[in-house]
């Protein structure tokens, strides 16, 4: 197994929670502001947090299995054990099958609302993007196997 550093998850943790602390001050600042000002806080939060709390995560992580080497171990094999890729692909699928009919419902739903078109035509898009990325797989991996 390659040795990792939790330092550097540590220090982009970091630089997470200082993304989170200037978007939550912007919210408190900029509470009656027009356009992208009025988003961009909250954007700011998400994209803070998401950095903050994954990369500490797997600080904590790299922590844990460097104090536990007999779990470390007992992980890799985990990874690599043929049945549970065979669950973790197939959870995949499932999800894939779900994913579908959400989107197809909240297109509906959306445009039956009167939602603003541009709104449907992105939801739109990613659905096509999604549809069609595993129509391509399909194809690839029906020519490799």
């Amino acid at each position: 197994m390659k040795s990792k550093s939790a330092a550097r998850y540590l220090i982009f943790s970091l630089i997470g929670f200082v993304i989170l602390a200037a978007g939550a001050i912007l919210a408190k600042l900029t509470r009656n502001d027009q356009g992208i000002i009025e988003t961009l806080p909250y954007i700011l939060i998400g994209i803070g947090g998401g950095v903050f709390g994954q990369n500490l995560g797997t600080a904590f992580d790299i922590y844990t299995m460097k104090k536990n080497p007999e779990i470390a171990k007992q992980r890799e094999i985990d990874e690599k054990d043929e049945r549970n890729i065979a669950i973790r692909n197939k959870a995949k699928a499932k999800a894939y099958d779900l994913m579908i009919l959400v989107f197809g419902a909240l297109m509906m739903a959306f445009a039956l609302m009167g939602v603003s078109w541009s709104v449907v035509l992105a939801i739109v898009i990613a659905y096509l993007f999604v549809v069609f990325s595993n129509i391509y797989f399909i194809s690839k991996y029906d020519k490799d196997m």
